[in-house]
């Protein structure tokens, strides 16, 4: 079956990037002239996907806003002439059938995918999670993608961390299969000692399941930080039938953390055909004076 859903969990609370994020939501933190969110929900419309999900809580309604049409705003750029902006911001409602529900009580990423359960129905679905920006010429979400068409099973996006930082990822058990496929059999989430390390593979911001994860998440008990973790259930459906391990091509940016925001800004600036060039002579003459 085609992929054509994706749910994109957004009901964190930021706080690794308070006091940015007190009345703003992490995923609304601007890289250049864009919200973080507007890049991933850009990243699946690009993979095919056309209905996204987006789960949020209390205080995101900018989030609904943003990929809302803004008649006040439109009409002011109309009249002032400015029909590239304007065609711009209109094709943000455009990019594809959005939708919102929230998630009443924070109680993990597995929680926030499990109020997606009456949207996705029994189709395949991908998650992106709100956290990570990934850029690539190739999009994250289609690699998965193509990788479940290909073996008929869950994908997740893998990439290698390094070995001081494991404890703070998922762990994963893999088998090379193919270029950067794998077969995933087992996973841990923050594994609290050396011993119970499996890989330096850890998920890392991307996943298309199977609809049978909802009844495994419906008994998933409450795992690392008290919450309900996705990899916890994923693990169940890693030693059940197995799950691809796909070694995406793309540089991740993680939203959730001041480096991170930091360094996606400054890269993505880099890229961009119009302040690309003014921008890297003005980080030359920075790094003259360091």
């Amino acid at each position: 079956m085609k992929v054509t859903k994706a749910v994109i969990p957004a009901a964190g609370l930021g706080t690794r990037v308070l006091p940015a994020t007190k009345a703003m939501p992490k995923e609304m933190l601007t890289i250049v002239d864009k919200p973080a969110i507007q890049y991933i929900v850009e990243e699946a419309v690009n993979s095919g996907i056309t209905d996204i999900l987006i789960i949020t809580n209390r205080g995101k309604g900018i989030i609904e806003d943003h990929f809302d049409r803004a008649p006040e705003l439109e009409d002011r750029l109309i009249a002032s002439g400015k029909n590239d902006v304007y065609d711009e911001i209109v094709s943000i409602s455009k990019l594809a059938n959005i939708y919102f529900v929230r998630q009443k009580e924070t109680k993990g990423l597995g929680h926030a995918v499990n109020c997606a359960r009456s949207f996705v129905g029994n189709e395949p679905f991908a998650v992106l999670y709100g956290d990570d920006v990934i850029i690539g010429d190739d999009p994250a979400c289609g690699q998965l993608i193509r990788a479940y068409e290909k073996y008929g099973k869950a994908a997740v996006g893998i990439k290698a961390v390094p070995e001081d930082q494991i404890f703070k990822y998922s762990s994963l058990k893999v088998d090379h299969l193919e270029d950067n496929l794998y077969s995933c059999t087992d996973m841990i989430e923050k594994p609290k000692t050396k011993e119970a390390v499996l890989s330096l593979f850890s998920i890392l911001g991307r996943c298309v399941l199977t609809p049978d994860i909802f009844d495994i998440l419906d008994n998933t008990p409450p795992g690392a930080g008290g919450e309900i973790q996705l990899t916890d259930a994923m693990r169940t459906l890693a030693q059940s039938v197995g799950i691809i391990g796909v070694d995406y091509t793309g540089k991740r940016y993680d939203m959730g953390d001041k480096l991170g925001t930091l360094q996606a800004t400054v890269e993505i600036a880099l890229r961009n055909p119009k302040l690309g060039e003014p921008f890297r002579n003005y980080l030359k003459g920075i790094v003259a004076d360091l």
